[in-house]
């Protein structure tokens, strides 16, 4: 920290003794001033002269006021003000009484706003200008009389400068701790975005996957006595799904690693190219799947492509788990103009075991993705049985608002 820097702190933690190291130097100044005599009966000289008795009271008067200047700045500047007026009407020889009184006003300035600074400027400039050109020794055109009026004046200019500089730097270190909360809220908005998004994935990979395990074990420990072969093809299954469920939790954990972490395998997030390799996953399962595609090879943007994957990965565990075992579903997936439709629709019993619209984790992770992609889901039970899930997903998902609408 500079030396500058260390006065002007001291100086704000003791404003009071800053104004009474003021007051003393005004005063000595004033009473330097008032032992020279700038005219002469022969022309203009200088010489020294003894001032009035009367003249150093209200000298001292004056400098003393200046000590509660930051406390009341106007009463400081009324009484300074009046010592001014006095000291001109009754002061002889004159004395600089009218520095107090330049002082006290740019204090005001510095401490009021403009208009204040405009009015109470003016009437001092007036009254202590007026003053002296009508009851002062000297004539109404002397220049002291004139350097009242240019003091006050600058005085006044002075004390609003001031204040309009405090004024910016505190707007501007205002605006910069709101630009540091807003940061600080954006950060924290994008790692709840980021957590409520892996929670979504976490939540897809394991209820898929371990719906499958659990169907493939039942069927195993079912036909393990009697059909051997065909519980070692249920265990295949079983390890399958187990594998696959490690490498998408491993993908989908190592998001979370720090930058300096060791390397983590990983690989692409999954898309509508893997709907056959997914359906036949249930379809091991024993569930009947059937795909139809009408989606004229549409490259997809990735988050839509993941989107519409877990989408029907989330529908047909959910078949896979309420839907019973005799159950069937369908999926398709359209290009209708700029958007893609995927729909999952299953004829499974009506046994009221389906998730309700809106409730369940895996139909709220469903609607988040849409509502992120500024798309719409339609869910719930079909006519004389059965569950239909409908997403209708932007080809081009839409960062912002359109120009001119609300964002």
């Amino acid at each position: 920290m500079s030396t500058l820097t260390r006065a002007r702190c001291r100086a704000r933690a003791h404003p009071a003794a800053v104004d009474t190291v003021l007051a003393v130097g005004v005063l000595l100044c004033m009473v330097a001033g008032s032992f020279v005599e700038p005219h002469d009966p022969d022309g203009v000289s200088w010489g020294l002269r003894t001032p009035d008795p009367l003249s150093l009271v209200l000298m001292t008067l004056g400098a003393a006021a200046l000590v509660f200047r930051r406390r009341a700045p106007r009463t400081v500047l009324g009484v300074t003000g009046g010592l001014s007026v006095a000291e001109s009407v009754t002061g002889d020889p004159r004395t600089p009484v009218a520095m107090c009184a330049v002082i006290a006003l740019y204090t005001v300035a510095a401490s009021t706003d403009r208009p204040t600074t405009w009015r109470l400027g003016l009437l001092t400039m007036t009254v202590l200008t007026g003053a002296a050109m009508a009851a002062g020794p000297l004539p109404w055109y002397a220049q002291e009389n004139l350097a009242i009026l240019a003091w006050t004046g600058i005085g006044a200019t002075a004390g609003d400068a001031v204040r309009s500089r405090r004024a910016f730097v505190q707007a501007i270190r205002e605006r910069a701790e709101r630009a540091e909360r807003t940061r600080e809220e954006e950060a924290r908005r994008r790692v709840a975005e980021e957590r409520l998004r892996i929670a979504r994935d976490l939540h897809d990979v394991v209820a898929h996957h371990i719906a499958l395990v659990n169907v493939q074990a039942g069927v195993a420990a079912h036909v393990m006595d009697k059909r051997p072969d065909q519980a070692k093809e249920a265990l295949a299954h079983v390890r399958e799904a187990s594998r696959h469920a490690l490498g998408e939790l491993r993908a989908t954990v190592g998001l979370l690693r720090q930058s300096g972490d060791p390397e983590a395998p990983t690989e692409p997030a999954p898309g509508l190219d893997r709907l056959d390799e997914l359906a036949a996953t249930f379809r091991n399962a024993g569930l009947r799947v059937e795909v139809a595609r009408a989606d004229q090879g549409t490259e997809l943007p990735a988050a839509v492509d993941l989107a519409a994957y877990r989408i029907v990965q989330e529908a047909l565990t959910n078949v896979q788990k309420h839907a019973g075992t005799d159950a069937r579903a369908e999926v398709s997936v359209v290009r209708v103009g700029p958007h893609i439709e995927v729909t999952v629709l299953d004829d499974g019993n009506d046994d009221g075991h389906h998730p309700t619209p809106g409730g369940g984790h895996g139909l709220l992770g469903m609607r988040e993705r849409v509502t992120a992609l500024r798309g719409t889901l339609t869910t719930g039970p079909r006519y004389g049985g059965g569950f239909r899930v409908h997403a209708i997903l932007p080809v081009e998902p839409r960062s912002s608002a359109a120009p001119g609408g609300r964002p």
